[in-house]
């Protein structure tokens, strides 16, 4: 005979504010629903290994059905099951223990952030999200139980009556709302399973039927045979296993079929560690598809092989979101929904732990395989850069292996590399636009790092900060000594006098500053400089604003008195020193950066008469 009853709250507006505040995440009632079944079957596997309840031979499962002309969802499993007694405790009793309180300090809330799911037991009614009513029939595993039936329609009343179901195990009928019915469709349960669902660890199917199919014996005869229908999920994902019994190639195929990346990663780390705390996972280094930004990865969390979210910061320190992963930490301080962290020293000792293993791993790499690590760096060095960064303890741990890449395509550390009596390293922005500047240093044998990453200007001033005798000058910011083929002689001060002032003349800039050196390279008539803290400034006022937009910094002309055509500006005649003087400056301006539109015509213009010249 059923029996009604009703929830002891203060207030009729729960379900409400429940169905408000987790409509952004709707989808979630599946993945609760189908966490409870897990549950349910691992507590009946634990009392059976205790010998507190009878073994049985059906294989534990769970079903998702879905049925549009009834606008229901069921989900069914085999574990305990729940008696009377239970259901009026864990079902219309614990989940409502603090509801009164809840509706109260909720009730003004509007946002959808507060993560009510996961208040006082609510799990289970992440249900009424989507349904205008909810069953249950459930039989407890114990001996003579009988079965229980239990509906709400999501108020502040319930009815309970004894039900049908012979097997243990429990069922979840789900009445969907009318403006709630996509969720009927096969394709979105199966999106929803594999979002939450796809590691868990016991066999879920989605609308399960065995299909028959009509095939010929040896002897021709017809013969039935059946094709049984396949789990939607795998119940003993790779990160669960020891990295011993793992190979190269269940990593790459986990990494394909977790990631829908088809290219193969370039490492992986395995974490499996039961102390201090227990946490299994997989991170795996993805190739670079731009060697210019730095692509973002996906690191998925999991709380006993249940998704949790993607990418959280309170658990995985944010450089590390730049890898493709997946980490399971049971010990991780979830409420009941799973879904939301509660921040506490547990959840620092996680990021700290997953940090230190990054770092262990890459000296590892860098010291029994020297050339394949500098063969992943441009791959790397955007993550290891930015972990720098935004990472103290990560930048102390991995100092000692950062590489800096030559002009000539060597990998050096930075206690390697070759600095001058200054303590300054040259570097190269674009290896196009600076090839003058990079030839001059290698016919000179002077070498200069590739820094052409996005991040590399944030990078090289940490470096400078923590080392204050390291200094970073680009390739056109200064002439090195090297460069120069001894200082002006003081009997040599007149002509180069002379020369710059008629050079300045012949371009009519009077404000640029020109400067004459004997250069080692005389085929190189002229460069541009602009000092390494006027060109620092100058890009960040791209990077922050445009208030400084207007104000071009001051850049200085260095003539190559070794050079033939140089030195023959004094002698020409004016309009023709005037033409190969602006030709000089713009084939030097090219170097340093883009010519205006105004610039640009000019010059090709005056191309095309010196060619004529020439010519003639």
């Amino acid at each position: 005979m059923a029996r009604t009853g009703t929830i002891s709250v203060n207030s009729e507006n729960l379900f409400p504010i429940i169905k408000k505040w987790l409509y952004s995440d709707k989808d979630i009632f599946l993945r609760e629903l189908v966490s409870n079944s897990c549950d349910a079957i691992k507590k009946l596997q634990r009392l059976q290994s205790i010998g507190e309840a009878p073994e049985c031979t059906q294989t534990p499962r769970i079903e998702v059905w879905t049925n549009k002309d009834a606008k229901t969802i069921v989900i069914k499993d085999n574990g305990l099951g729940m008696t009377e007694e239970e259901v009026e405790k864990y079902i219309t009793q614990v989940a409502f223990s603090g509801a009164a309180e809840f509706v109260e300090k909720y009730k003004e809330k509007t946002d959808g952030e507060a993560g009510i799911i996961g208040h006082f037991g609510l799990g289970f009614y992440s249900a009424f999200m989507v349904s205008s009513s909810v069953e249950i029939d459930t039989l407890s595993y114990e001996e003579g139980a009988k079965p229980v039936h239990w509906v709400s329609s999501g108020e502040s009343t319930y009815e309970i009556s004894e039900g049908t179901r012979t097997e243990h195990g429990t069922t979840v009928t789900l009445h969907l709302m009318p403006e709630e019915e996509e969720f009927l469709e096969n394709a979105r349960i199966h999106e929803i399973l594999h979002k939450y669902c796809a590691f868990m660890p016991y066999e879920i199917y989605c609308n399960p039927k065995v299909e028959e199919y009509t095939t010929k014996d040896e002897e021709g005869n017809d013969k039935t045979e059946l094709i049984q229908p396949h789990p939607v999920n795998n119940t003993h994902p790779l990160w669960l296993k020891s990295p011993k019994d793992c190979t190269d190639e269940e990593y790459k195929a986990f990494y394909r079929e977790t990631f829908m990346d088809y290219n193969d990663p370039l490492f992986w780390i395995h974490l499996n560690v039961d102390y201090p705390l227990n946490l299994k996972g997989i991170l795996y280094f993805p190739k670079q598809s731009s060697k210019l930004e730095v692509m973002p990865g996906q690191v998925k969390l999991f709380s006993n092989q249940v998704f949790v979210a993607d990418n959280i910061k309170e658990v995985i320190p944010e450089f590390l979101l730049l890898l493709k992963g997946v980490i399971d930490c049971p010990d991780m301080p979830l409420n009941v929904s799973r879904s939301f962290l509660q921040n506490d020293g547990e959840v620092a000792k996680i990021a700290a732990h997953i940090t230190k293993k990054v770092s262990d791993k890459l000296h590892q790499i860098f010291k029994n395989d020297r050339a394949a690590y500098e063969g992943y760096w441009s791959d790397i060095s955007a993550f290891i850069k930015f972990g720098c960064i935004k990472d103290d303890k990560f930048y102390d741990r991995i100092k000692d292996i950062l590489l800096l890449k030559t002009i000539d395509g060597e990998y050096k550390t930075l206690e390697e590399y070759p600095k001058d009596k200054d303590g300054k390293i040259f570097y190269v922005t674009d290896e196009n636009r600076q090839s003058q500047y990079i030839k001059m240093f290698r016919d000179n044998g002077l070498s200069a790092a590739v820094l052409t990453h996005a991040i590399d200007p944030h990078f090289i001033s940490l470096l400078e900060y923590k080392d204050h005798d390291l200094h970073f000058n680009r390739i056109d910011a200064d002439i090195n000594e090297a460069l120069k083929d001894g200082e002006v002689a003081d009997s040599e001060k007149a002509a180069t006098d002379d020369l710059t002032e008629k050079f300045k003349a012949a371009l009519g800039k009077e404000k640029l500053t020109v400067k004459a050196e004997k250069l080692k390279t005389p085929q190189t008539p002229a460069v541009i400089l602009l000092s390494e803290y006027a060109r620092r400034i100058q890009d960040m006022n791209r990077l922050y604003g445009e208030e400084f937009s207007d104000l071009e910094p001051e850049m200085t002309l260095v003539l190559n008195s070794e050079n033939p055509l140089v030195q023959k500006i004094p002698t020409l005649p004016q309009e023709q020193a005037q033409m190969i003087s602006r030709q000089i400056y713009d084939l030097a301006l090219l170097g340093h950066k883009s010519l205006s539109a105004q610039e640009l015509s000019d010059f090709v213009e005056r191309s095309v008469k010196l060619m004529e010249q020439l010519a003639q």
